[in-house]
C-alpha cells in the first residue's frame, strides 16, 4: 500500500487533498514509514504551504534522509538559504547521513549567500563521503566559485570530474566570459565541441559576449549563423544579445534586422538598438526610435535615455536634451552614469553652466564624474578652471587617474598653459606614477605645439618608449603648418603618410604644408593618392535645430527647400545692418 501513495501524493494540486491522505496515513499506520512521511513533506512544500511541512517534519521521532531533503528541498525553492543551511546543520549534528540532494542544495544555498568559506567547507564534508565524482555535487561547487570568481579553483573541480555534463561546460564557459578571461571561454568551448557535446542557447549567449568583449565580429557572426543552422531556440534576452554584439560591432544593418525579426521585444531590446545607433553616431535614427519606442507603449529606461542622450549632444539639440534630463530626474535619481551623461551633453550643446550645475547637483561624485566636468572645460577652452577643478578634487584626497590628466592636458592645450601643461605632465609621471600614453603625448605635442615651441614638442616625442601613432604626428604636423617649421614639418608629414590614415582631412593637411613650403611635387603626389582612394573629403557643416527638426546647411549649399527664402532674409538683414553701420 505504501508504494501506491507517492504517486497518489504526486497527483495532488492543492493543500486540501494532501491533509486528506495525511490524515489517512495516521489512521492506517503508514505514518510511521520515513518514506512516506518524506514523500507526504516534499508534496505540502510543493503547494506552497511550508508550515505544514514543518509540523510533520518536527513531529517525527525517527527522521531519514529523505525527511530532512523534503525541508532543505523545500526552503531551497522557497528562497529562504539560512534555512536550508540551518537544517544541514542540524541534520549533521543528529547524525544522519547525508547524500547527493543534501550536499548539493547546502552548496546551492552557500551560492545565494555568496558565502564560499561555508561552501568550500560543505564541499569538503562531500568529499569526505564520497561524492567528489558526484555530477550534481561538482556542478553546484563550479558554480559557487563561478560566482564568487574563482576560476581557477573551478577548473581545478572541473578537471577532475570523470563525467561532466552540459550544465558543467555551460558554467565553466558563461564563467571565464563574466570574469573577463575570453580566450579562455573559447578555448573551453572548442573543447567541449571536440568532446562530441553541442552547446545550448545559455552557452551561446557566454559566447555571444565573448565575441562583444573581443570586439570580435567574425565569431560574432559564426556564433549567430550555428544557432540558426543548428534551430536552437532563441528567446527575448538571446536575440537581445545578438542585436546588442552586431551594434557594438558596428553592424546597424544587420541590428536592425535581428530587432525588427524578433516577435516580442522589451524594453532591453529597444535600450540595445537605441544605444547602438547613438554610439555610432546615428543621432537620427536613435531619436527616431525613442518616439517609435514610447509610441509602442514601451517606457524608455535608463539605457534607452542616455543613448538618446548621446545623441543630443551629437546634434547639439539642448531643447531635446533638457526634456529627457527631466525625464531622468523624475523617474530615475540623477546616479553618477547618468549625470556624468548628463555634464557632456550640456557642455556639447554649448551650455556650459547647465553643466556645472549637474555637477554641482551629484552629491557622491566618482573620478568619472570629475574628469567629464574637467573636459568640458577644456571643449570650451576654459583651461584655469579646469585647473581649479583639478586643485579641488585633490583637496578632497581623490587621486586622478590616466583619464584625468587626458582631460586636463586637453583643457590646457585649448587654453594655451604651456607652464601648467608642462608641470602637470611631469607631476603625473613623478608624482602619481601614471606612465604616460599615445593620448597624453598627444595631448602636450598639441599644447607645445601649439604655442610655436614646436621643436620641445619634437624632442618630447622622440623620449617616447612606444611608436608615436597618428595622433601624436598630426598634432606636430599641425603646428608646424600654423608656425611655418618647414624642417620639422616635413618630418612630419612623412611620418603621417607612413601611417596611411583613412580620413581624408589628414590628408588635406599634409597637402596644405606641402603648399606652404612650395613642395609642389609632393602636394601633386598626395591629390593623386586622395583621388586614386576614390573617397572625398566630408564638408563641414552646421545643424539648427528648428521646432525638432535638424536642418544642415553646407557652404555655397543652394539645396534647401526654403534656400530663396533663408538668402531673402539675410540679404533684408545685411541692408538693415549696413544702414544701421552708416
Amino acid at each position: 500500500m505504501a508504494k501506491h501513495l507517492k504517486p497518489l501524493l504526486l497527483a495532488c494540486k492543492d493543500q486540501k487533498s494532501i491533509a486528506k491522505i495525511h490524515a489517512f496515513m495516521i489512521l492506517t499506520g503508514f505514518y510511521i514509514h520515513k518514506n512516506s512521511v518524506g514523500n507526504l513533506i516534499a508534496s505540502y512544500a510543493r503547494v506552497g504551504d511550508i508550515s505544514s511541512a514543518r509540523k510533520v517534519f518536527d513531529k517525527l521521532s525517527n527522521r531519514g534522509v529523505d525527511s530532512w531533503n523534503a525541508m532543505i528541498i523545500a526552503y531551497s525553492r522557497k528562497k529562504i538559504p539560512k534555512e536550508v543551511l540551518g537544517f544541514y546543520h542540524q541534520m549533521m549534528v543528529e547524525g544522519t547521513r547525508p547524500d547527493s540532494s543534501t550536499f548539493t542544495m547546502a552548496i546551492k544555498a552557500c551560492v545565494s549567500l555568496m558565502d564560499l568559506e561555508m561552501g568550500e567547507e560543505i564541499w569538503r564534508k562531500a568529499v569526505d563521503f564520497g561524492y567528489q565524482n558526484d555530477v550534481f555535487v561538482a556542478s553546484s561547487v563550479l558554480n559557487l566559485y563561478v560566482k564568487c570568481g574563482k576560476m581557477d579553483d573551478a577548473m581545478v573541480v572541473f578537471n577532475k570530474m570523470p563525467r561532466r555534463d552540459l550544465v558543467c561546460w555551460t558554467t565553466m564557459v558563461t564563467g571565464f566570459v563574466q570574469s573577463g578571461r575570453t580566450n579562455e571561454a573559447i578555448d573551453l568551448y572548442r573543447k567541449m565541441q571536440m568532446e562530441g557535446m553541442e552547446g545550448d542557447g545559455v552557452v551561446m549567449l557566454g559566447l555571444i559576449q565573448a565575441s562583444v568583449n573581443l570586439g570580435d565580429s567574425k565569431l560574432g557572426l559564426a556564433i549567430h549563423g550555428y544557432m540558426i543552422r543548428k534551430c536552437l531556440c532563441m528567446d527575448v534576452v538571446v536575440q537581445t544579445s545578438i542585436l546588442d554584439m552586431y551594434a557594438k560591432n558596428g553592424y546597424l544593418d544587420y541590428a536592425s534586422r535581428v530587432f525588427k525579426k524578433m516577435p516580442s521585444k522589451n524594453d532591453i531590446s529597444w535600450g540595445a538598438l537605441i544605444s547602438g545607433f547613438a554610439q555610432n553616431g546615428f543621432a537620427r535614427n536613435a531619436l527616431e526610435l525613442l518616439v517609435e519606442m514610447q509610441g509602442r507603449g514601451f517606457k524608455p529606461d535608463l539605457v534607452s535615455l542616455l543613448g538618446a542622450v548621446m545623441a543630443c549632444s551629437q546634434c547639439g539639440l539642448l531643447k531635446l536634451g533638457k526634456s529627457i534630463h527631466g525625464c531622468i530626474t523624475r523617474r530615475l535619481d540623477l546616479e553618477r552614469v547618468s549625470g556624468t551623461a548628463m555634464i557632456d551633453m550640456y557642455a556639447k550643446c554649448g551650455s556650459l553652466s547647465y553643466a556645472r550645475a549637474v555637477f554641482d547637483w551629484i552629491v557622491s561624485r566618482d573620478i568619472i564624474s570629475w574628469n567629464a566636468m574637467i573636459a568640458s572645460y577644456g571643449v570650451h577652452g576654459h583651461g584655469k578652471e579646469a585647473l581649479s577643478l583639478f586643485r579641488q578634487m585633490i583637496n578632497m584626497s581623490l587621486k586622478p587617474d590616466h583619464a584625468t590628466f587626458a582631460a586636463l592636458l586637453s583643457a590646457l592645450s585649448h587654453s594655451g598653459l604651456v607652464n601648467e601643461g608642462r608641470y602637470l605632465f611631469n607631476r603625473m609621471v613623478n608624482e602619481y606614477n601614471i606612465q604616460p600614453t599615445e593620448k597624453h603625448y598627444a595631448c602636450m605635442v598639441d599644447l607645445l605645439a601649439r604655442a610655436g615651441l614646436v621643436e620641445e614638442a619634437y624632442k618630447l616625442i622622440g623620449s617616447m618608449n612606444n611608436e608615436p601613432g597618428m595622433a601624436v604626428w598630426v598634432a606636430l604636423l599641425s603646428g608646424c603648418c600654423n608656425h611655418g617649421k618647414l624642417s620639422i614639418g616635413e618630418v612630419a608629414a612623412k611620418k603621417v603618410l607612413e601611417l596611411n590614415p583613412d580620413d581624408l582631412g589628414i590628408h588635406s593637411l599634409v597637402s596644405n604644408f606641402f603648399a606652404r613650403g612650395n613642395m609642389w611635387d609632393e602636394v601633386a603626389a598626395v591629390k593623386k593618392h586622395m583621388k586614386d582612394s576614390g573617397k572625398k573629403k566630408v564638408p563641414g557643416y552646421s545643424v539648427l535645430d528648428v521646432n525638432g527638426k535638424l536642418h544642415s546647411f553646407l557652404m555655397g549649399d543652394k539645396s534647401h527647400h526654403e534656400y530663396e527664402a533663408i538668402a531673402s532674409t539675410l540679404d533684408k538683414l545685411d541692408r538693415e545692418m549696413s544702414f544701421m553701420i552708416k
